[in-house]
């Protein structure tokens, strides 16, 4: 019960794994989920085979509850205790707001915070328990947003509200839960060169984009803050002109 643990989703590619990566490099026993098995089992086979971590995995849709609450169970069935929850998956979308489908605003709203919502709710028993065994530290929840959800983006309308609301949600986390030793940060970045953002890599070129790494570093630094410090949001953008923009 004293080896810290943390649950990741999106973590088979991207910047979900390469949080996984440096996490299980700090010692912390890993539950990683994502969408799809193969990819998931081969994110974790890449872990063990770098560090010997002990790596669980289970697959889950976001936008189904019964597969949220599942990933929990599992973690808690395994682990008993939850030190970092890294809220990592969701999905995108493109287009201009008069153009939009009702039906992919709706997907994003479910799975980039009506999911994350129910994740850190089915979560709180366990990020309580760690936190109080780990009263220096406390518990974290670092959640993956977008500076969309900061500045608005042409084009990312529903994306970025999405997001938005995600920023809200991590504050409200920690005005609440803080006093239980519990705290939340989102993590706002610009265009990170992922598979998600192929489609950027024409118009912006892959220098241009921040690296997983950038990301990963940033979970790394706020899982070190003591439980009295807490960094609501932080927001990383690419060097250039277009500070503040995607």
């Amino acid at each position: 019960m004293t080896e810290r643990t943390a649950i990741i989703t999106g973590a088979s590619r991207g910047i979900g794994l390469e949080i996984a990566r440096r996490l299980a490099a700090e010692g912390y026993s890993l539950t990683l989920s994502a969408r799809h098995e193969a990819g998931l089992r081969n994110a974790a086979q890449q872990i063990v085979t770098e560090t010997g971590v002990e790596v669980d995995t289970v697959v889950a849709n976001l936008a189904i509850e019964d597969d949220v609450r599942t990933l929990v169970a599992a973690h808690a069935a395994r682990n008993g205790r939850l030190d970092l929850l890294v809220l990592n998956g969701g999905v995108g979308a493109e287009g201009p707001l008069a153009e939009m489908r009702m039906n992919t605003y709706d997907l994003l709203f479910a799975v980039n915070l009506r999911a994350q919502f129910l994740l850190i709710q089915q979560c709180l028993p366990l990020l309580r328990k760690a936190a109080a065994l780990e009263p220096a530290t406390g518990a974290k929840v670092v959640a993956l947003a977008s500076i969309t959800g900061v500045a608005g983006e042409p084009n990312l309308a529903a994306y970025g509200a999405s997001k938005a609301g995600l920023i809200s949600l991590c504050e409200t986390v920690t005005l609440e839960e803080s006093g239980k030793g519990v705290t939340a940060t989102a993590l706002s970045p610009g265009y990170v060169d992922t598979d998600m953002t192929a489609w950027k890599r024409e118009s912006l070129g892959r220098a241009a984009m921040l690296t997983t790494g950038d990301v990963a570093e940033l979970v790394l630094a706020v899982t070190r803050l003591s439980a009295h410090a807490v960094v609501p949001n932080i927001v990383l953008t690419r060097a250039g002109a277009q500070i503040w923009r995607a």
